[in-house]
């Protein structure tokens, strides 16, 4: 005599579907027309891209250091965004694995 297995009818003993995670990425770069790019790029329900406060890197004209403090007017821009993306984990392994923009590094 074979038995089928039962199917739990209790809320909470069902079995386990995919689970869905919340991923931060933060992208930095010089260009912020090539953050804005790289985050909408992919088709996967994201929120974002979130705008982050610019960093001004301000420098010195004189290289000794000495003297009245006068700044030159170069200065880099540094551009930063995060973006909360929504996925399963093995779309999340490929996004990971691609590279956005050359020169957007990619923290997870």
């Amino acid at each position: 005599m074979t038995y089928a297995p039962m199917k739990p009818t209790k809320p909470g003993y069902e079995e386990p579907h995919e689970q869905i995670r919340k991923i931060r990425i933060t992208l930095c770069s010089n260009n912020a027309k090539n953050l804005e790019k790289a985050a909408k790029a992919k088709a996967i329900r994201v929120k974002g891209p979130v705008r982050m406060p610019t960093k001004v890197l301000r420098t010195r004209k004189a290289p000794c250091g000495e003297g009245t403090n006068t700044w030159d007017r170069f200065e880099p821009r540094i551009h930063k965004r995060l973006i909360d993306m929504y996925s399963t984990p093995d779309v999340v392994k490929q996004v990971t694995s691609i590279t956005m923009e050359p020169g957007v590094p990619v923290d997870v």
